[in-house]
């Protein structure tokens, strides 16, 4: 018996994204559209654990979860502090986030799906640089005709704008807490996902 397979995997350093990482990758989604609590990998363990109850009608308008092995840190951050013209962001230090178009019904998290990055939208969170790669579940029938996210229709960029600007806010709170910055294509997405690999390997790989 092989010993070594009787643990799971964590998801966070246990899993590869993929060779042929950063055009197609393998990433950990961790919440589906109809999820009413929202889950998040325990760092600790790599299992799912309730982050906290969905309390107001916010709903995540795909899979959403992470890319295994990145890492927001100083050299994705610094992405987005020439964007705007900074030098004070930070990484917010949790690894890629990824959101996967696709037509079908996944009805749970704790999975892993194969994706296509094709763009990101920038944001910064409380201070500090929060991408989320935008990505299409790989061969799905309707979503992988699209290779960039300009060819996306307007409405589910919209959707993924607004989810991703107002799910942490609070009904009655003037103050935002997620500030958008700028929408960007695959070519781009492909960098964020190669720096967050660097920031990855240079925290947990060559510190050790």
């Amino acid at each position: 018996m092989d010993f070594k397979n009787l643990h799971k995997a964590h998801p966070w350093h246990g899993i590869s994204p993929g060779d042929l990482t950063p055009e197609e990758v393998r990433c950990f989604i961790e919440i589906v559209p109809t999820d009413t609590v929202k889950y998040e990998v325990d760092k600790e363990t790599g299992y799912l654990s309730i982050d906290r109850p969905q309390k107001f009608s916010n709903i995540v308008p795909a899979l959403y979860g992470f890319i295994p092995r990145t890492l927001c840190a100083t050299h994705t951050a610094e992405l987005t502090n020439k964007a705007v013209a900074r030098f004070d962001i930070e990484g917010d230090g949790d690894p890629l986030d990824i959101c996967v178009l696709t037509e079908k019904d996944v009805t749970h998290g704790d999975v892993l799906v194969r994706a296509i990055p094709i763009g990101g939208i920038r944001l910064i969170d409380t201070g500090q640089a929060d991408d989320k790669i935008i990505a299409v579940l790989k061969n799905d029938a309707m979503y992988t005709q699209y290779a960039d996210i300009n060819q996306l229709p307007m409405a589910v960029v919209r959707r993924l704008v607004h989810y991703f600007t107002t799910y942490k806010d609070i009904p009655g709170d003037v103050k935002k807490r997620t500030e958008f910055v700028n929408l960007y294509g695959a070519n781009e997405a492909h960098e964020v996902i190669r720096r967050s690999m660097q920031d990855y390997d240079e925290k947990f790989v060559e510190g050790k």
